[in-house]
């Protein structure tokens, strides 16, 4: 492992009274490791609770040691599989881990089957270990909104690895690449999803590749279409490709080696720390868009004016440019517009 484990037994976390769960009680309480405090704090960041303001913002300066590693790739490879294969490699290392399942949220109901932890149940007990399953709530790119936020406690609660597992859904997968610092992208020989991974363009955002259930007889024809298909080299770093028995634990070694070979490499250029850099600056945009979002929705709803508009241009009347334009200088005091702002 790149560095020594940053925290002491979980045995020695005190526990922070309930009673003090105020923003500053609940800082404390994650900062010592106290599982409620931890399930409290993102509890409420997932509910967007002006608490979670205030406890993030007391945790922040305790942020930035965690390592943060994606999984992604199609549905039904194994990357839950890998999660506890890996999770379990990690603590026999003495490494303290969080784990953040991100399920997909129903469009209709608005809930999430958040399921993924099953396979996880050996590591309940564990005081070093914390799992948690969020939706992806509309979310495009298989993270939540909250998640970066998520991570951001984990890492103040001392978490030495984050492991992030993201919901297989095509494309807009590029979204892990705005919370990890190593993508770990997983597939099943034999499933036809590995091209469709190609033509979706999700090929180009690993940093190492899984080739998951590597007994499978197609399993080294998917390893010679990937190395003759992709250019597997990117900024100096060749991106590996491991082949993995999740069920069996064959293979897992390697693929954490290569994880921390990426760590290494990214350590020794400085990048990693650019890159976080770039992450978390991108992350005041992403929460600014989404809450602007949610703002002109309610903005609309609850203006007759606004909901006149729509409806102008529902009808043809009003072109949708100039009800832009409208909008922006009614909601956001954006005068001038001409609909491309």
């Amino acid at each position: 492992m790149p560095s020594s484990p940053r925290r002491s037994p979980a045995s020695a976390h005190p526990r922070v009274p309930r009673r003090d769960w105020d923003a500053d009680g609940l800082a404390a309480g994650v900062r010592a490791g106290d599982r409620r405090a931890l399930a409290r704090a993102i509890t409420l960041v997932e509910a967007r609770d002006p608490l979670a303001y205030e406890v993030v913002r007391a945790l922040y300066p305790d942020t930035g040691s965690a390592y943060a590693v994606g999984l992604t790739g199609p549905p039904g490879v194994g990357k839950s599989s890998l999660v506890a294969t890996l999770l379990r490699e990690l603590r026999r290392d003495g490494r303290s881990v969080g784990v953040l399942s991100v399920d997909p949220t129903s469009p209709f109901t608005n809930g999430a089957l958040l399921g993924d932890r099953i396979r996880l149940t050996d590591h309940f007990l564990d005081p070093e270990v914390f799992i948690r399953s969020m939706g992806t709530r509309g979310h495009l790119g298989g993270l939540s909104e909250a998640t970066l936020q998520s991570m951001l406690v984990l890492d103040a609660a001392g978490k030495d690895v984050i492991l992030v597992e993201t919901v297989g859904i095509g494309q807009s997968e590029v979204g892990v690449l705005g919370s990890a610092d190593t993508v770990v992208l997983v597939l099943m020989p034999g499933s036809g999803d590995a091209i469709q991974a190609l033509k979706a363009g999700v090929m180009e955002i690993p940093d190492v590749i899984a080739i998951n259930k590597r007994n499978h007889p197609a399993a080294k024809t998917l390893l010679q279409e990937l190395r003759s298909t992709l250019v597997l080299e990117r900024n100096g770093w060749t991106i590996p490709i491991v082949l993995t028995e999740a069920v069996e634990e064959a293979g897992i070694d390697e693929l954490w080696a290569a994880v921390e070979a990426h760590r290494a490499f990214l350590e020794a250029s400085g990048e990693l720390e650019r890159a976080r850099r770039r992450r978390l600056g991108a992350e005041v945009f992403a929460l600014a868009s989404a809450r602007a979002k949610t703002h002109l929705e309610r903005a609309v709803a609850g203006d007759p004016e606004l909901a006149r508009l729509l409806a102008d241009v529902e009808e043809r009347r009003l072109d949708p440019l100039s009800a832009v334009q409208e909008v922006l200088e009614r909601v956001f005091r954006i005068e001038g517009s001409d609909g491309r702002a």
